[in-house]
């Protein structure tokens, strides 16, 4: 124990390790570009942990005082040498199930196994096995799409903004597409359906209000000029009170009255409509098709919860004439995406939602959150150096889904004994591997409805290293 101790003390404070490293040539080379400084300073942290937890574990009962510090130097130089890449894994404890910023939809493990086989071997990709003759990529999954959503025809592209822009240039350049004023959203990233409908070649018609929308305002903008009929749902707000929309089935029999397509996007397109979550009413892809739409567009990467793409679904005459559109190719998706979607949907041919992380999430039961949260916050109080509690609170589907809906949950609330909460939020999200959590109240929240196997461990292990961080600094 006195040896311990005695290499415990030993140890230099981080800023001391900084102040060194800096004046060393050889290091300079590492401090050339903005931000870097500060990644030194984390490598340094990273760096006394190791050796203090080995300390600790008697890990290394032959370590000397006087190697303390060449062996911190040739760690942090090492850690430097090998720079992290940009795109890395973040630990989710925000709650939010479908977060945007991270990547949305999580693939099934099995998935995922099926994608890294698809990476490393040669695939059937456009080849048809049978005849030996060059074959479509569509062919993998559009059985499948028609097969769980009852259409005649799909075919896939790289995201449900180009599913939308190229709907709209093949069946609607230089021609006029009428859209409820109360459907005229904007997508992630600032994307907007008007600009996507400029983008495609169409000029766009505005008919109703932003509250309400009678199929007359549509019937009294029709045009010979008109290329179709176009209706988007609000799938990320609400509008509530006094309103009114034209329902799938109305603007369908309008369509057929003057021939014209009639399109949906359903923004986050579902094959289950939350009922059973008792969440509100969302229509189902399946559904949307038997209301007689011409197309039907949708995500890949929300509720369905498979890679990012923008399937499109409907009437096969169509398809056909999307699939001859010269913008196909520049949209379409590759290999990796298709063994992801492909996958995906299996899993629903074989009523294995449960295996798909977004429903599984979404179906969690409290008593199951509760019990995970007091998990963390039990190892969490053995740090001693926070203030901790469990305590009731909200989850988010996020992505688009079901806006208004909040999702019971518990947390695991936790805020440091030093330092503010702010600091400590940062902390988590700059670390090696950064943690996403949410300020409320003065705590930083920890939401278990969204962390994975082998999560709970990796956050206390970096808790715990914040206690020698803000001491030693």
């Amino acid at each position: 124990m006195e040896k311990i101790n005695s290499l415990l003390r030993a140890l230099p404070a981080v800023h001391e390790v900084q102040a060194r490293l800096e004046a060393m040539e050889e290091f300079t080379a590492f401090l050339t570009n903005k931000g870097d400084k500060h990644r030194l300073t984390q490598v340094i942290r990273e760096s006394l942990q190791k050796i203090r937890n080995k300390i600790l574990r008697g890990q290394d009962e032959s370590l000397k005082e006087s190697e303390i510090w060449p062996y911190l130097i040739d760690d942090v130089r090492d850690a430097l040498r090998n720079k992290p890449t940009s795109l890395r894994r973040v630990i989710n404890a925000t709650g939010v199930i479908l977060h945007t910023n991270c990547g949305r939809a999580l693939l099934a493990p099995e998935v995922a196994e099926f994608v890294a086989e698809q990476a490393q071997r040669y695939s059937n990709l456009e080849l048809d096995v049978e005849t030996g003759e060059r074959g479509s990529r569509y062919v993998h999954v559009e059985k499948l799409l028609c097969q769980l959503s009852g259409a005649e025809a799909a075919m896939v592209v790289n995201n449900n903004a180009a599913a939308v822009l190229l709907v709209v240039n093949t069946f609607a350049q230089n021609r006029k597409v009428i859209v409820s004023r109360g459907e005229l959203v904007e997508i992630g990233g600032s994307f907007r359906i008007p600009e996507v409908l400029k983008v495609g070649g169409a000029e766009l018609v505005e008919v109703g209000a932003t509250n309400r929308t009678w199929i007359c305002d549509y019937e009294e903008a029709i045009q010979p000029e008109t290329g179709l009929l176009f209706k988007a749902h609000t799938s990320n707000y609400r509008i509530e009170g006094f309103t009114h929309a034209v329902s799938s089935q109305e603007l369908v029999e309008l369509g057929l009255k003057y021939k014209l397509p009639v399109v949906e996007d359903l923004g986050s397109g579902s094959f289950r409509d939350g009922l059973f979550l008792g969440l509100q009413p969302e229509p189902t892809i399946a559904q949307a098709v038997q209301s007689g739409l011409s197309l039907v567009t949708f995500s890949g990467d929300k509720l369905l919860g498979g890679p990012q793409a923008g399937i499109i679904i409907g009437k096969r005459e169509l398809i056909e004439k999307l699939k001859k559109n010269q913008l196909t190719r520049a949209l379409r998706i590759d290999k990796l995406t298709l063994a992801a979607l492909e996958g995906t949907l299996h899993l629903y041919e074989r009523d294995e939602e449960d295996k798909i992380p977004v429903w599984r999430m979404l179906s969690k039961p409290e008593t199951e959150l509760r019990a995970e949260a007091e998990l963390l916050k039990n190892g969490i109080e053995e740090l001693a150096y926070f203030h901790v509690e469990v305590q009731a609170d909200f989850s988010q589907v996020g992505g688009g889904a079901w806006p208004t809906e909040e999702l019971s949950t518990w947390v695991c609330a936790v805020r440091p004994r030093q330092g503010s909460v702010q600091e400590f939020e940062a902390y988590l999200r700059t670390f090696g591997v950064s943690i996403l959590a949410r300020i409320k109240k003065d705590w930083v929240l920890f939401d278990p409805r969204t962390l994975l196997e082998g999560d709970r461990e990796e956050i206390l292990s970096i808790l715990s290293q914040w206690t020698g961080v803000y001491m030693e600094t």
